[in-house]
């Protein structure tokens, strides 16, 4: 067989880098898992406090803000109302900005929901990287043991062999767990988020409208 001169050396090159993202990838595997925990606890959590709006209430509410006869009223509706904290901070925005044109008034609202937007998208961040990366580093945790798994069963080292079976393994179920985990609170999450929004929007057309009658 003829060997090609350097691919010794490229391939120890490419063994050293392979071996030594064992620990770093081990580690990242625990803290995911960890984080998957975490944020399955806050998912349980935050759904024993969410605000369920019901469709009787929401029709109320907005017929209430449409009709509401002065700027006093309106503000005296929205912090009475039962909707979340931060939807109530951004209706109130809206109301006090009732000086303006209706042009600004309108590009005021909808910065006002695209920042909202963001600040949801934002914590879903750190749940979409353990969903797309766990099971990678899985994978990786996967490989990386079995090629000095492998070459020890050829010298007729078993222990060794088993030894990077294990470990082998047990990243493959950490990193699939903590992916399959992310995934379900991402989804979950998501849908909160898309009706959250979906009301908020319901209410500033509604506010909108007050205001520019």
């Amino acid at each position: 067989m003829v060997s090609i001169p350097g691919s010794e050396l490229l391939t120890a090159a490419l063994n050293v880098v392979s071996q030594s993202l064992q620990i770093p990838v081990i580690i990242f595997l625990l803290i995911f898992a960890i984080f998957a925990v975490f944020a399955f606890g806050g998912l349980i959590s935050d759904y024993s406090a969410r605000i369920k709006l019901t469709r009787e209430y929401k029709e109320k509410f907005l017929f209430s803000l449409v009709n509401a006869g002065s700027i006093d009223e309106l503000i005296n509706i929205v912090n009475g109302s039962e909707i979340y904290d931060s939807q109530k901070e951004v209706l109130l925005k809206i109301v006090n900005a009732h000086s303006l044109s209706s042009e600004s008034r309108e590009a005021w609202a909808l910065n006002l929901i695209e920042e909202e937007e963001v600040r949801l998208s934002k914590s879903l961040e750190k749940v979409d990287i353990v969903t797309r990366i766990g099971p990678t580093l899985g994978l990786m945790g996967t490989l990386i043991p079995m090629g000095p798994g492998l070459a020890a069963l050829g010298n007729g080292d078993v222990t060794t062999l088993a030894s990077a079976i294990i470990v082998a393994f047990d990243t493959t179920v950490v990193g699939i767990g903590s992916g399959a985990i992310a995934y379900v609170i991402s989804k979950v999450r998501r849908r909160w988020y898309e009706e959250y929004l979906s009301n908020l929007q319901l209410f500033v057309n509604a506010v909108l409208e007050n205001l520019n009658s």
